[in-house]
């Protein structure tokens, strides 16, 4: 049976821009897998708490030689794990705030990356499965923009989801979001539309691909 992680991060609620797209992959998702699993964390709703150094320590410890308070204190990073590592696909909302990902997201992160585990390893344990980050953005930071190189979500999800993790990660780019609402970005407001479409439409079509099913 296949299994969807969803991860949605962004505080905007309904007039997300990031939570329209995921909401599209994963209405399309579930269409082409009707006896499929979906687990959902809401991370902006319920955000999971920064890593403490308990948590964090305990990870460096082999399991059956925690103690009981490393145990306790391991417990909530080892069913993230679990949960990325029993998911076929990722999908992740990754809104820009202050060119980075939501600190929310951020935490998530912290959790999951364990040396010799799921990093840091020959053979990390969510290597191969498919990673979908819809990264919406409120302007563009394309090559030939002011903002060119100012974006640090997509290169760090690139470097922690791919090349540590070893997941292979497609990235949807709604941007321009802000245009609607922003006078001087008026003009921009066919670009913002034309953005938006395009990313429902990769969402649907992501969702459909073949390589997403789950191996026989």
């Amino acid at each position: 049976m296949a299994t969807l992680l969803h991860l949605d991060t962004s505080f905007n609620g309904e007039n997300s821009h990031s939570r329209a797209v995921t909401a599209a992959f994963r209405k399309a998702w579930e269409a082409e897998h009707p006896e499929g699993t979906v687990i959902y964390r809401d991370l902006a709703a319920e955000p999971v708490p920064h890593l403490e150094a308990a948590a964090y320590y305990a990870g460096g410890t082999a399991p059956g030689e925690r103690s009981p308070e490393e145990r306790a204190a391991f417990e909530l990073r080892g069913r993230l794990i679990e949960e990325a590592e029993g998911a076929d696909v990722i999908l992740i909302g990754a809104p820009m705030y202050n060119y980075t990902i939501p600190s929310t997201l951020k935490a998530w992160l912290d959790h999951v990356f364990l040396v010799g585990r799921t990093s840091i390893t020959e053979n990390p344990s969510l290597a191969g499965k498919r990673a979908v980050v819809v990264a919406s953005r409120g302007g563009s930071y394309r090559e030939g923009t002011p903002r060119h190189g100012d974006d640090f979500v997509e290169s760090y999800l690139r470097l922690t989801l791919g090349e540590v993790f070893g997941l292979d990660v497609r990235f949807i780019v709604p941007e321009l979001t802000l245009a609607p609402y922003v006078p001087a970005m008026a003009e921009l407001v066919p670009l913002f539309e034309a953005s938006r479409a395009d990313s429902l439409v990769a969402a649907e079509s992501l969702a459909k691909e073949p390589a997403l099913q789950p191996a026989a």
